[in-house]
């Protein structure tokens, strides 16, 4: 479903005290970042950073303070929690405002962080909406869905094309970075675990547990949630999150 579709009352209301808002691991956010060259001088955002599952390992794992911006103040709220209980709080700090209007930090941007976040402006605007924030050489991990098949199963497709992710191959991806003005280091495929354990599966849960008593707002998000965990069951071989690892181009190089 698209951003201006979606009733975000009753997404909310279904997502409450989820482990995390898309696929993904602490195992897989620990890896890529331990991948990551050295760091560029810079602040670190973690832009879209929902309940900061992710936050908590990039803090731990880069022993960097980390920026976690997210419109939705409950998120905010939990990691704050979830950050002092870890003892990482000095290494955290939330801002609750848009990733759309983000003002430049002082001593720029060494690396933003968008796991998952990314299709809310679309791969490309959000490669383009956030590169002036960083610093020359700045990275830029964002982990977005792209086919991983040369010929993706219809029905999926027109699941993806309605909802309105755009999903494109993965070398259309790589291809558009080079375009926006950045360099792939590498790519990183999700596996389909961590698709289920720690996001698909607890949906599903409490998805069942809200229907009985859901009005319409919330049944046609049980609904959709519900038609997207059936199309990754069938065809989820096809698609996949990848997490691109892109490094800030020279400007007369991009």
């Amino acid at each position: 479903m698209t951003d201006d579709t979606i009733d975000w009352d009753a997404f909310f209301t279904l997502h409450h005290e989820m482990p995390r808002e898309g696929p993904g691991s602490d195992a897989m956010t620990e890896a890529v970042a331990r991948s990551l060259p050295p760091l560029p001088d810079g602040a670190i955002m973690d832009l879209g950073c929902g309940p900061g599952r992710q936050t908590l390992v990039l803090a731990r794992t880069l022993r960097h303070s980390v920026i976690a911006i997210d419109t939705h103040r409950p998120y905010l709220e939990r990691l704050a929690m979830a950050a002092d209980d870890a003892g990482l709080s000095s290494l955290i700090e939330t801002r609750q405002q848009s990733f759309f209007n983000l003002a430049e930090e002082p001593d720029g941007v060494g690396l933003i962080w968008a796991e998952g976040s990314i299709y809310i402006p679309g791969f490309v605007g959000g490669l383009r909406l956030w590169r002036s924030l960083l610093v020359p050489g700045g990275l830029l991990v964002a982990s977005d869905i792209a086919w991983v098949v040369d010929d993706p199963p219809a029905e999926a497709k027109a699941f993806w094309d309605a909802d309105g992710a755009g999903i494109e191959p993965m070398e259309d991806k790589v291809r558009e970075a080079a375009e926006a003005g950045y360099e792939l280091l590498s790519a990183h495929l999700l596996p389909k675990e961590a698709w289920w354990t720690e996001y698909y599966q607890p949906l599903a849960a409490r998805s069942a547990r809200l229907r009985p008593d859901a009005g319409p707002a919330l049944t046609q998000v049980l609904d959709d949630t519900d038609r997207e965990i059936d199309i990754w069951q069938r065809f989820g071989d096809s698609f996949a999150y990848v997490f691109f690892v892109l490094r800030k181009m020279d400007d007369d190089a991009g």
